[in-house]
């Protein structure tokens, strides 16, 4: 399979993947269209949020299910650690099932919803339970779908901000890609407390480093995914623990489960997931920008090749080695590892995209037979 997603969308349309390669490769650009509606939004923003993330009442929520609920996990820590409100990730698949853990009627909540198509049942009654459970309850909804239920419902009301993303984000494909990174980025721009003006700029930064990733990992990863691994996990610490899920996720939805793929942290590793490795089993440490998180890396690194019982080791960061070509070194900006968890995204989404081919599968499409859906179906709400 020689296709490669930058240059071959001819092939990738034969190989039932145009949808998915588009809107791997139209990220970059998104993400530059969204700083610009973004710094239109921000007196809106700014007045929805008011003075409530310097409230140590204010709880606030980020919500999703699958991967939204991993955009929630990357950004959560980082903007808790800025605010004195509490900030939390909950996967609506656990709000639902578990309220009276999380929510607390005389507690101020804010619940910041992502939903590529805002239409999944557990979105919807993530919002309802809040509603009915919270007497102070507001809701900031993330969503690529103008026409979801999210967006149509919180429409005229004041207790709801709706940001909705360039429209193109919303992924036609099965996988989400690049509905993903701009909720993500969405998210980090709207709570972060730096000026807006250097936000935006972050944002546009950003673009052009994964512009420059996508380039230069393209034919790599295709090569990577030729080769038939039928293991990948993907390691990562701190907020790029949930990119490592993430990463994980599109493996075994591109593939439709036939690739086995698993996610946990350098350091929690060797507690047992290390009995996984195989001689087939491709492994991926997905680099933090830490210096202390590096050295922890840098160690298991080292001590996986040197027991040479995975078939391949490598690492995606700041300096990348996809032990196949030259190593590959970014000049990345002084940031937090949520910020820059978007830009070795692309990586995961292409070496998915990839194995999914090589496989024989159709990216856009892996499951014809219905038995998973882009967007969920099947779930029955109770309430209690």
């Amino acid at each position: 399979m020689d296709a490669t997603l930058l240059h071959d969308l001819t092939a990738w349309q034969r190989l039932g993947g145009a949808d998915t390669a588009t809107e791997i490769a139209q990220q970059p650009a998104l993400w530059e269209t969204l700083a610009a509606d973004l710094q239109q939004a921000s007196t809106r923003l700014q007045a929805f949020l008011g003075q409530r993330l310097s409230d140590p009442r204010q709880r606030v929520i980020f919500t999703g299910a699958g991967s939204s609920g991993f955009i929630a996990e990357m950004v959560a820590d980082s903007i808790n650690a800025q605010w004195p409100a509490e900030v939390r990730a909950v996967h609506t698949t656990s709000l639902l099932t578990h309220p009276g853990l999380y929510l607390q009627r005389d507690r101020p909540t804010l619940l910041v919803s992502f939903g590529r198509s805002g239409s999944s049942p557990e979105s919807v009654a993530a919002v309802d339970r809040v509603r009915a459970d919270v007497d102070d309850a507001r809701f900031l909804d993330i969503t690529c779908n103008a026409d979801g239920e999210l967006a149509r419902r919180g429409a005229g009301r004041d207790d709801t901000c709706t940001l909705l993303m360039p429209a193109a984000s919303c992924d036609r494909a099965f996988a989400m890609t690049s509905s993903l990174s701009c909720m993500l980025l969405t998210a980090l721009t709207v709570f972060d407390s730096a000026p807006w003006a250097e936000r935006v700029q972050r944002l546009q930064q950003l673009a052009a480093l994964a512009r420059q990733g996508l380039g230069n990992w393209d034919a790599a990863v295709a090569a990577l995914a030729a080769q038939p691994y039928n293991r990948v996990i993907y390691l990562a610490s701190g907020p790029l623990e949930a990119l490592a899920r993430e990463a994980a996720l599109k493996v075994l939805e591109l593939t439709a489960g036939r690739v086995l793929a698993l996610a946990n942290t350098p350091l929690g590793f060797r507690h047992g997931p290390k009995s996984t490795l195989n001689d087939e089993t491709l492994v991926v440490v997905l680099r933090s920008a830490e210096p202390l998180s590096r050295r922890y890396e840098q160690d298991l690194l080292e001590e996986l090749r040197g027991d040479g019982v995975a078939g391949k080791v490598l690492s995606i960061g700041p300096h990348s080695d996809l032990g196949i070509h030259d190593d590959y070194t970014m000049s990345v900006p002084a940031l937090p590892d949520s910020w820059l968890a978007p830009v070795w995204l692309p990586f995961a989404q292409l070496y998915a995209l990839q194995r999914s081919a090589a496989l024989g599968l159709t990216p856009d499409n892996p499951f014809p037979d219905g038995t998973v859906n882009r967007v969920v179906k099947g779930v029955t709400i109770h309430h209690g």
